[in-house]
């Protein structure tokens, strides 16, 4: 596709990180003070996820009360208006916003206010994944899905788990996650983004939706095999995969094998801000490195239809917005 055929496509993202993505005017204006790109962004160059996590200090500051988080969720909409995306799943950890004032229902309240006056403004339709952190206690983590859970269908589509997962394997989670599908809350999990490919065959043993990045099934059909037939969605976030080291070059990154397995890949930014990325960069960037065609990018954005934590009547004007500029574009 041309690039202001790009811009117009119908996007759809499904793995983007609120504090990691908060507009560099949001988060001076919060602060009350200057923010230079090299607090905020990494460079070229980034030489690690050390590096990469480095710049969540400031935005993570913006997200301590009310007013900020309501700031942030219309912050992350009127980002994503300019590029036409039309449905997005922002996902963000609750507890690093409780305070003694300010509970897990207050946080995720005052962040739905910002989104549903960022959805009134600029018409794109949301949800919000809360991210159990590897970090945190079981009873913490069970404390605010069970929380979460009550804005099932109000707002909240599903719970995730996300933090260091080298150090935390998915095996310490089988439990949290067993009560949370007891629950009825659908979940994705951060899994095989450090190079764990056990990590991913217990994410679907769990009872995942998605997986988000999914970068070790390089290499293994046979897991490949399993999550397709499962039909579990995988997030994949090219410039942030190559910019935290998940593959050490372009050449490595498993995007066609994935493709030619019949894996439901859906593109995303996961930290446009920290990343310095956007869903039509991410696409050219595909587009460009990987040969994708028109039809492959279509496909992309009718899998994370597919894929999303939204209800059957969302998924199909999704679908209908995509099918229509593949038909008028033809």
């Amino acid at each position: 596709m041309r690039a202001e055929e790009l811009k117009r496509l119908p996007k759809i993202e499904l793995h983007c990180h609120l504090d990691g993505s908060l507009s560099k005017e949001f988060i001076q204006t919060h602060l009350g003070r200057d923010v230079s790109e090299e607090e905020l962004s990494v460079s070229a160059d980034c030489k690690s996820l050390v590096e990469y996590l480095e710049k969540f200090e400031l935005p993570c500051a913006c997200l301590k009360d009310e007013e900020g988080l309501e700031g942030a969720g219309y912050d992350v909409l009127k980002t994503m208006s300019a590029e036409e995306v039309c449905y997005a799943e922002i996902r963000f950890a609750p507890l690093f916003s409780v305070t003694e004032k300010m509970g897990t229902k207050q946080v995720l309240e005052a962040l739905l206010r910002g989104l549903e006056r960022g959805k009134k403004e600029f018409g794109i339709e949301y949800n919000v994944i809360t991210c159990a952190m590897r970090h945190h206690s079981e009873e913490e983590n069970f404390k605010m899905i069970r929380d979460a859970r009550e804005f099932l269908g109000a707002g909240v589509c599903a719970a995730d788990l996300a933090g260091a997962e080298a150090q935390y394997p998915m095996t310490e989670f089988m439990d949290l996650f067993q009560k949370t599908k007891a629950l009825g809350m659908p979940f994705t999990i951060h899994a095989g983004e450090c190079g764990s490919a056990q990590n991913i065959a217990d994410a679907v043993k769990a009872g995942a939706g998605r997986i988000g990045h999914g970068i070790a099934m390089r290499g293994h059909p046979g897991l490949q095999k399993l999550v397709r037939a499962e039909g579990i969605g995988i997030e994949m976030c090219p410039i942030s995969n190559l910019q935290t080291k998940a593959v050490s070059c372009p050449e490595e990154y498993p995007l066609r094998e994935f493709l030619k397995a019949g894996l439901s890949v859906s593109i995303n930014t996961d930290n446009r801000t920290v990343s310095n990325t956007s869903m039509t960069k991410e696409l050219e960037f595909i587009q460009n490195t990987y040969g994708m065609n028109d039809i492959d990018l279509i496909r992309l954005m009718k899998n994370a239809a597919d894929t999303a934590f939204a209800s059957d009547d969302t998924k199909q004007r999704l679908y209908r917005k995509i099918t229509e500029f593949e038909q008028n574009n033809r």
